[in-house]
């Protein structure tokens, strides 16, 4: 029988894990074997530089993340390295099934992340991080990316607000939009056209990253005419949604309609006492490092409290 078990080891997991052991609540973290495709650790292993964690000048995604897992094993949390399957949180103890073993636990924080939708178009997979990302905000003022022509994939708020974003930095933004209307709100599509470096390609089909060590030119299509042509950019970012890593849970928890964790305003609390969601898993607008850490610790003191009601 555990008194807390995290799953998940991202920013939110970790921060959480930190404040839990400090306060001898002896947790016991899942942090994933490739789950939903990405390493344990969490989407920062898959970025490159970090510019905008407090405390670190310089410091490459999995760098931080072997930090913060190096300063949660030292404060005292137990960490196993397997993707929970399946929960049952109909009662507790909670049940947790992971490497075809059944744990137990009083309470549980749900910190599993989301996961950026990718196209995997050709040449993707070489190019990851070399160009293509899926956070404009995360790493769009690197050095690497400025006074470039930049691409957009998307037509949604998040895709304006990402090409705006980049504008600080680019020499020029086009957002690919594969309809002929974009998505986006009134006000959001008219910040998208007043802004002079943001240049709107409706119909437009992403076939292509082209590019060796860096992108160097994406490859599309039109979708009224299929001519097909080259655009010369030196970066792409996707920002055509994010999928919430709550599969898991089969339906156990309230979620939002996008699959997020529904949380109590003002807490990590969810509608099953005891259960409580941190990081992005729970927040679908933010979503950056900093703020996952920070309901990392609020779901530690959520549970720390919750904890010792039960004594």
């Amino acid at each position: 029988m555990e008194n807390l078990i995290i799953i998940g080891s991202g920013p939110a997991g970790h921060t959480a894990a930190i404040y839990a052991a400090r306060a001898r609540l002896n947790p016991l973290m899942f942090e994933g074997m490739f789950a939903a495709g990405v390493a344990a650790g969490g989407q920062l292993t898959t970025t490159t530089d970090v510019e905008n964690y407090p405390g670190y000048l310089e410091i490459s995604g999995p760098a931080l993340m072997d930090k913060m897992r190096a300063q949660s094993l030292h404060c005292g949390t137990r960490i196993v390295t397997e993707t929970v399957e399946k929960v049952n949180l109909s009662q507790r103890p909670f049940k947790v099934w992971a490497g075809g073993q059944e744990y137990q636990a009083n309470a549980l924080i749900v910190s599993t992340g989301a996961t950026a939708k990718r196209m995997h178009l050709p040449g993707e997979e070489n190019l990851w991080q070399k160009g293509i990302s899926a956070c404009a905000v995360c790493d769009g003022a690197l050095p690497f990316f400025r006074n470039k022509v930049l691409a957009v994939v998307g037509g949604g708020d998040s895709a304006v607000e990402e090409a705006t974003f980049l504008t600080k930095f680019a020499s020029k933004v086009l957002m690919i939009v594969r309809r002929d209307v974009l998505r986006a709100s009134k006000v959001m599509q008219e910040r998208a056209k007043n802004n002079l470096k943001i240049e709107i390609m409706f119909n437009t089909i992403p076939l292509e990253v082209l590019g060796d060590k860096s992108v160097t030119g994406l490859k599309i299509k039109n979708a009224l005419t299929n001519v097909e042509t080259t655009l010369d950019v030196g970066g792409l970012f996707y920002a055509i949604g994010h999928l919430p890593n709550t599969g898991f849970l089969e339906g156990q928890l309230e979620l939002d309609e996008t699959c997020y964790i529904k949380t109590k305003p003002g807490s990590t609390k969810t509608n099953v006492e005891g259960v409580f969601a941190a990081g992005d898993v729970q927040d679908k607008i933010y979503r950056q490092a900093v703020t996952s850490a920070g309901t990392g610790c609020m779901a530690a003191l959520d549970a720390e409290h919750f904890l010792s009601a039960l004594k």
